[in-house]
């Protein structure tokens, strides 16, 4: 065996480049190296066996934890722990010491080197620091996890011996993956008519459509609501575009499903749309509008050009109503791109009288409308203008109470009654009159709808 030295933003990282039958294993004490061989192929063995069976990645990681006296984990390209054993602890126990003690500042390019090697790597601890062994877990020319073996000063192998079993445990842990991927991928396409069945209210009945919910897990008992979650690539060509858009919903697949288990998620072209219960106060509406920011914030750290906009449909009560929210779901993403909201988590309940306005096609008839009432307001270029249309808009959200907006907007109440004056002789606008202030009401909201549009 011969051993790769890289140098990863100042720290060593070794790699294992394999080892041929006759390849020395360990130190050169002779006792130690012929127990730490046997012990080595009594571990393949083993790993070979679980490859066999109907063994699954966790059992890989409890083998290995108990040979090596090591955490090991199973980790996705978004550090989302899929599998942890540590010696005498409990799976979640293990889980959490590898969020606490993967925290070295170089390990994601560590894991990217692993990638492109193809190759396990050591990275030395530092002080406190555990010492990771990282190798990628191959699935044909994918590597949709890494194995991690943290050594916190008790592991019992070499590292020649830690880098070699940790590779072949990698291996054994593609072979489980690919067999799950053939699995996933049958009951994947019976789950994904479903849930377009669902989406798209194709079921002949309420029977029907109840039968579909049921099989993909939906609790009749809550509340839920729908998200669509859509992306849209900046400045790439259409091809390069969809390939990446691709990649980012399936990692927010992957995201959203660890962290909504009982939420039913269906990829979609450019889209992720997710039926998700209630779990507490406020309703799914709450639960929908954290996870949406939280599914925003992550695919901006991971694809920074990709534009996440997520739009929250209605609540249903029954499974028939699924098609409703999320067609509320999708037009409100529409909204919130022609408001120029891209990258943002709205709600449809939250749009008002913008999902009614936005339905015109032409944007620029709303905003000469906007003109047309607003007169010179809308051209004028002073602060003393946007001061008399924000003056206004506080008005008529206080109902037309010159105190209550005076306190919300920290002036005089005679000011706001001078602004209100002035308004309606800049703009002929008589605000006593119901259908004059109505008017000025709908051009304001166009306003804030549309903005600038041309």
């Amino acid at each position: 065996m011969f051993v790769l030295k890289h140098n990863i933003g100042g720290d060593m990282v070794q790699a294992t480049a394999g080892s041929g039958p006759g390849g020395r294993v360990g130190g050169p004490g002779d006792g130690h190296e012929v127990r730490a061989l046997r012990n080595l192929v009594a571990v393949y063995r083993h790993l070979s066996g679980l490859a066999a069976q109907d063994a699954d990645i966790a059992a890989v990681t409890r083998l290995i934890a108990e040979h090596t006296r090591a955490t090991v984990a199973i980790v996705s390209p978004t550090m989302d722990v899929l599998a942890a054993a540590a010696p005498g602890q409990t799976a979640e126990r293990a889980a959490r010491d590898v969020r606490d003690l993967v925290v070295h500042p170089r390990l994601g390019e560590v894991l990217a080197a692993a990638s492109r090697a193809r190759r396990p790597l050591r990275l030395p601890g530092a002080g406190t620091a555990a010492s990771v062994t990282v190798a990628p877990v191959l699935v044909g020319d994918d590597v949709p996890a890494h194995l991690l073996a943290l050594d916190t000063g008790g592991a019992d192998a070499g590292e020649d011996t830690s880098l070699l079993l940790t590779e072949h445990a990698a291996t054994i842990c593609g072979v489980i993956l690919s067999r799950e991927r053939v699995v996933a991928a049958a009951a994947g396409r019976v789950r994904d008519d479903l849930a377009e069945g669902l989406l798209s209210g194709r079921g002949r009945d309420r029977a029907e459509t109840g039968r579909w919910a049921s099989h993909l897990g939906y609790n009749s008992g809550l509340a839920h609501t729908v998200l669509s979650i859509a992306l849209q690539a900046a400045r790439a060509a259409p091809a390069a575009g969809l390939e990446l858009t691709g990649r980012a919903a399936t990692t927010a697949e992957s995201f959203l499903a660890t962290r909504a288990p009982d939420a039913i998620i269906s990829v979609r072209d450019g889209e992720v749309a997710v039926v998700l219960p209630a779990d507490g106060p406020g309703g799914p509406a709450a639960r929908a509008a954290r996870l949406g920011a939280l599914c925003v914030a992550r695919l901006g750290e991971l694809f920074p050009e990709v534009a996440v906009t997520v739009g929250i449909g209605g609540p249903c009560q029954g499974p028939e109503q699924i098609r409703h929210s999320y067609a509320q779901a999708r037009r409100t993403v529409e909204t919130a791109r022609r408001m120029g909201r891209a990258g943002r988590v709205v709600a449809f309940d939250d749009l008002g009288i913008h999902r009614l306005l936005l339905q015109v096609p032409d944007l620029a008839e709303l905003r000469a409308f906007a003109d047309e009432v607003l007169g010179k307001l809308t051209a004028g270029t002073s602060g003393q203008a946007a001061a008399y249309l924000a003056t206004l808009a506080c008005y008529f959200r206080e109902n037309a109470s010159p105190q209550r907006a005076a306190r919300v907007l920290h002036v005089h109440a005679n000011t706001v009654s001078y602004r209100i004056r002035r308004v309606e002789q800049i703009t002929g606008l008589d605000l006593s009159n119901y259908r004059e202030r109505l008017m000025a009401q709908v051009a304001l909201e166009i306003l804030d709808a549309v903005g600038d549009a041309p």
